[in-house]
């Protein structure tokens, strides 16, 4: 019996997960992790809380060292970048929304309709959170009515007929109600994928314009691994860094989606034990939605109010192409048009809060971070077919957001599993 193409899928996050679940069996697939096992965050938040009181917290980096899934680094311009670093990468740490958005996809000849219909048989998403929302929360959404902005709940994925209310979507659901890409991995092992964590894929070796291997350390250790194939999901920070040291050169185009959050005090508001993002408004380049923003509440020194009754709602912005990511930094800035549409959705937050009940005197904006970056190696019409760069080797794909040609601006963890079940299915195709 002829031995089975090997295939090394890099990430562990939407992109990868999909990938190593969908080549499994077709391929023999080793999936390469540059975190560890992912444990919530445990912490009691009074705890937090009265540390922060004290002073001692004062930059949002130091988060890693009491939650090290969620790694924190600063742009050139201070703007603060948040992404997963263990298994399941990011969607651990996200909201857990399974929103479509594929309309920038489907401009460029890419209908991704059968993959979103596909996941949606395979992860349980809905809107049954919605009778678990509190009232500060029911309100919000009626006033958003009342404001003529047409907000909707937002779907979930995993069970949330199960949900507690306890507030820590983004910190690791210690529940296991939110779906993340672990399962994915689970179903890949389950079929023999090889999963290695603590492995950072340093580099992809190239040789007769092919693909033949992937560089990664392994504590003090570098290693080499061969195979026939590589898809490469290492998220919109690290899939540039990799190509770059790989000798392929991306574009100068990174975008964020970046989240300013605007909150008050409202005397037990509880949004500290509600689920995030229930609902969502959509508005000309930016969203709106109920949030409480861990870090803001644990590192901006102008959040001082109880977590019981602090309330937030998040300006996410699609912002424009304007920065890159490279092994030794993250330049981004925003542009004035990015600019204008924040400061608009902070004036309707701050609206929002106010009809809530909320004094402008007790109003305060939170510290700017972003967590969907993309776009650095944008696909084209040209690629419509392959889903496959010309830049690169013929047996390399990349699996994430670092293929998305727009800001999405808002959640974006369906959107590339979809995309990432295409690119396995294109790979499944041509092996």
């Amino acid at each position: 019996m002829k031995p089975k193409k090997k295939a090394i899928v890099v990430g562990t996050g939407a992109g990868g997960a999909t990938a190593a679940k969908e080549l499994q069996g077709s391929y023999e697939v080793t999936i390469l992790e540059a975190g560890q096992a992912f444990r919530p965050f445990g912490w009691n938040l009074g705890l937090i809380e009265r540390v922060r009181n004290c002073g001692l917290l004062r930059d949002e980096r130091e988060i890693q060292l009491i939650f090290p899934a969620m790694r924190i680094r600063h742009s050139a311009e201070r703007m603060v970048m948040v992404n997963g670093c263990a298994l399941g990468g990011t969607t651990t740490l996200a909201t857990g929304n399974g929103v479509r958005l594929g309309a920038d996809l489907q401009a460029l000849g890419i209908d991704l309709e059968p993959e979103f219909a596909a996941l949606e048989q395979e992860i349980p998403i809905s809107t049954a959170h919605q009778k678990r929302w509190r009232p500060a929360t029911r309100r919000l959404f009626e006033i958003c009515r009342e404001m003529g902005m047409e907000p909707a709940p937002l779907p979930k994925m995993g069970d949330y007929e199960r949900c507690v209310s306890c507030g820590r979507c983004v910190l690791g659901c210690p529940h296991g109600v939110k779906w993340d890409s672990r399962k994915f991995l689970e179903i890949a092992v389950a079929k023999g994928a090889n999963l290695r964590s603590s492995c950072r894929v340093e580099a992809i070796e190239i040789s007769g314009g092919r693909a033949s291997g992937v560089q990664y350390r392994r504590g003090w250790h570098r290693e080499t691994l061969r195979a026939d194939l590589i898809v490469l999901a290492a998220g919109g920070f690290g899939t540039p860094v990799i190509l770059e040291q790989s000798g392929i050169a991306c574009e100068r185009r990174l975008f964020v989606d970046p989240v300013l959050c605007v909150a008050g005090r409202l005397e037990n508001a509880l949004q500290n034990r509600e689920i995030s993002m229930p609902f969502v408004v959509q508005r000309p380049g930016y969203i709106l939605s109920p949030y409480f923003d861990y870090l803001s509440f644990f590192f901006n020194r102008n959040w001082r109010y109880p977590s019981q009754d602090t309330l937030g709602v998040m300006i996410k912005l699609a912002d424009s192409e304007a920065g890159a990511v490279t092994a030794a930094r993250v330049e981004k800035s925003l542009t004035e048009q990015d600019q204008a549409r924040l400061q608009e959705g902070a004036a309707l937050a701050r609206e929002m809060l106010r009809r809530l009940g909320v004094t402008p005197q007790e109003m305060t904006e939170g510290t700017l971070n972003a967590g969907h970056p993309g776009g650095m190696l944008p696909l084209t019409a040209a690629d419509a077919a392959t889903l496959h760069p010309a830049r690169l080797p013929e047996n390399l794909y990349v699996a994430d957001a670092t293929l998305f040609p727009h800001a999405l601006g808002n959640p974006p963890i369906l959107t590339i599993m979809a995309l990432a079940r295409r690119i396995s299915a294109v790979c499944r195709a041509a092996g």
